[in-house]
């Protein structure tokens, strides 16, 4: 279990790993040259892979083993009933012995009214003992049944997981915009309503001049989160395209203000290309040093 535990923390490490070196999400890719991504190499392609290879292979070893584990755990249960029923059989059957021989020499009733009153007993306690015992037994299949309805949701989570970041592993080695789409549609078919394969297929369709269907997906996203930064840096670079001014600066406003490192990126950005001279698009994309060290020069 806990080379188990180890290897999914690895993996975590890896693909944050990964996140780091690669180009910043969504606006980033825009403006970023292609020769400036870290690609991912083969050899950690290959070794992510195997990793999640091995983790699978863990996990049904795991399973396995807690079903033998289970199996000898009913076994132990069942032989320590059997043994604890005849041991108290015995000792009933020693004292009711003892106690006819009393009652026999008293006279308080016969021997065959004792042997009939003996044998009731006994069957009341027999039944009590194995009802008990199989009440235990449902209540270990139930657990049994339930950890590995988990272990087969955990397996098809990975199994999921592993499908997921290898379409986006393909999509960022794609370099036309369509391929990219129809990459980001076979994430969304995996996870709807993924927001950020929304926000990367906004970027494909702008990067195809189509703004009306960038706004549409920008607007999909900003529904479910109103302060997605990329999301409205996509919309006002559609804005910006399609000549909406005033909407495209709203929007860059509250992008920049929920993520600071946008303003850096629009300050470049293309799309933009038809604000550039408009003073609020300078004071949005202009730092505070800039400023600073305009009012000590004037």
């Amino acid at each position: 279990m806990l080379k188990i535990l180890f290897s999914f923390c690895f993996l975590i490490l890896s693909l944050s790993t990964y996140a780091q070196t690669s180009p910043e999400p969504e606006a980033a890719s825009v403006q970023a040259p292609a020769e400036s991504r870290i690609p991912l190499t083969p050899f950690m392609e290959r070794y992510i892979l195997d990793e999640l290879k091995a983790l699978r292979i863990d996990m049904a070893k795991y399973q396995i083993k807690v079903t033998e584990e289970i199996a000898e755990k009913e076994l132990e249960v069942a032989d320590k009933a059997i043994s604890y029923a005849n041991v108290t059989v015995t000792y009933f059957f020693y004292l009711l012995a003892g106690a006819a021989s009393v009652l026999a020499i008293v006279g308080w009733q016969s021997l065959r009214e004792l042997k009939k009153t003996a044998r009731e007993y006994a069957e009341t306690e027999m039944r009590k003992i194995t009802s008990s015992y199989e009440h235990k037994l449902k209540q270990i299949e139930r657990e049994l049944q339930r950890k590995t309805k988990v272990i087969a949701e955990n397996y098809r989570e990975i199994e999921r997981f592993q499908e997921i970041h290898g379409l986006w592993l393909r999509a960022s080695q794609e370099q036309s915009p369509q391929a990219k789409i129809d990459i980001y549609d076979q994430i969304l078919d995996i996870k709807p309503g993924d927001l950020d394969a929304m926000t990367h297929k906004a970027d494909a369709a702008l990067m195809m001049n189509e703004r009306q269907w960038a706004l549409s997906l920008c607007n999909r996203v900003l529904q479910v989160d109103q302060q997605n930064a990329h999301a409205l840096y996509q919309r006002a670079c559609a804005h910006a395209g399609v000549g909406h001014e005033e909407q495209a600066l709203s929007d860059l406003e509250l992008a920049v203000e929920n993520n600071v490192h946008l303003r850096d990126v629009a300050a470049e950005d293309e799309e933009f290309e038809p604000l550039r001279q408009h003073p609020r698009f300078i004071e949005l994309t202009s730092d505070g040093t800039d400023q600073g060290s305009d009012e000590t020069n004037s």
